[in-house]
């Protein structure tokens, strides 16, 4: 039975208190000693790169966070975002999800050339993503987490799944939810990391079709509340400005907090994926009403969703290999 099932090392006792996972995977153990001997400032020299580049730039705390978001939707937790295209892979990069919107690339080498140095060829490409998911959502202000780690990179990438399996902007409620319970997620862990939209920016073609013409008779979506579509529409025209950014949390857009579910329950979500969570499952209107009631709570939950969502089918054991440049595989 040790065998099939998964070890709960620790537990939440405050909303900033670490949890600790040891999960099975199909041929080895994540846990978060993982590089204790084999590189035991990893976890430091992440943190430190990460902690730098967000005093320069706040936005790239949610940036680096949604590399990890996008890559564990595609293929488990592997790292395959990061690779370029080269010979018979196509780069995930180059998905709608991903084309002119995913960023942080230049933090993660930053990172794997640091640790190249330090130990070479032994930190993962995937575990530096969800170190710097962590470490981000720490500094903009949200809960901590112990990252289960041991996590090794693919030799491949799937441009066709970054296309399909990453929940979109202007999917149905149904559709996202779908998408989380194909990677062993539920409607509280989908819920929890929608919370990520705290921190970050959207682009004004991810949410035009609200601003006007949601159902196709010229007319904005009737869930968002009229004089932020009116504050929208300055910014964001009916056509043209595609890259123009919006942030997703008007109220506290660099700090991780509750107020990205005040304002769904205000009709003040950014992007159609947003709203939903209020408008049509009383389920997940429950969770938002929960969070935007209790902070702690949504904390709590957040981080356990993290770690959930980066034991999406990780690569272990001999599979994969731990990539010497995290935009290319090993020759």
């Amino acid at each position: 039975m040790a065998q099939s099932m998964s070890f709960f090392i620790g537990i939440v006792v405050l909303a900033f208190t670490p949890i600790c996972f040891s999960t099975k995977t199909y041929s080895g153990y994540l846990f978060p000693q993982f590089y204790d001997r084999s590189c035991p400032q990893a976890k430091e020299i992440v943190k430190s790169i990460v902690a730098k580049a967000v005093a320069k730039e706040a936005r790239m705390a949610a940036s680096l966070l949604r590399l990890h978001f996008h890559d564990c939707f595609v293929k488990g937790c592997d790292a395959s975002l990061l690779l370029d295209s080269s010979g018979s892979i196509i780069s995930e990069k180059r998905s709608n999800p991903n084309r002119n919107s995913a960023r942080g690339f230049e933090v993660i080498d930053e990172i794997k050339k640091a640790l190249e140095k330090e130990c070479p060829q032994t930190v993962s490409c995937a575990d530096i993503l969800a170190l710097a998911a962590r470490d981000s959502t720490v500094l903009a202000g949200g809960p901590n987490w112990e990252v289960p780690l041991g996590r090794r990179d693919s030799r491949g990438a799937s441009l066709s799944g970054s296309n399909q399996n990453i929940p979109a902007p202007n999917n149905t409620f149904n559709t996202i939810l779908t998408k989380f319970k194909l990677k062993g997620l539920d409607i509280v862990d989908l819920v929890a990391l929608s919370g990520s939209h705290t921190i970050g920016n959207a682009r004004c073609t991810s949410f035009r079709q609200r601003l006007y013409d949601q159902s196709g008779n010229s007319l904005p979506d009737s869930t968002l509340e009229q004089s932020y579509v009116a504050q929208l529409r300055t910014r964001c025209p009916r056509s043209g400005g595609d890259q123009t950014l919006f942030v997703m949390d008007f109220v506290s857009p660099t700090k991780f907090g509750n107020n990205y579910f005040k304002n769904l329950l205000a009709s003040k979500g950014l992007l159609n994926s947003d709203q939903v969570l209020v408008t049509k499952n009383q389920e997940s209107l429950a969770l938002v009403k929960q969070y935007a009631e209790n902070n702690e709570l949504f904390f709590e939950h957040f981080a356990k969703s993290m770690v959930k969502m980066g034991n999406i089918s990780p690569l272990t054991g001999s599979r994969g290999e731990i990539r010497k440049n995290c935009r290319k595989i090993n020759f």
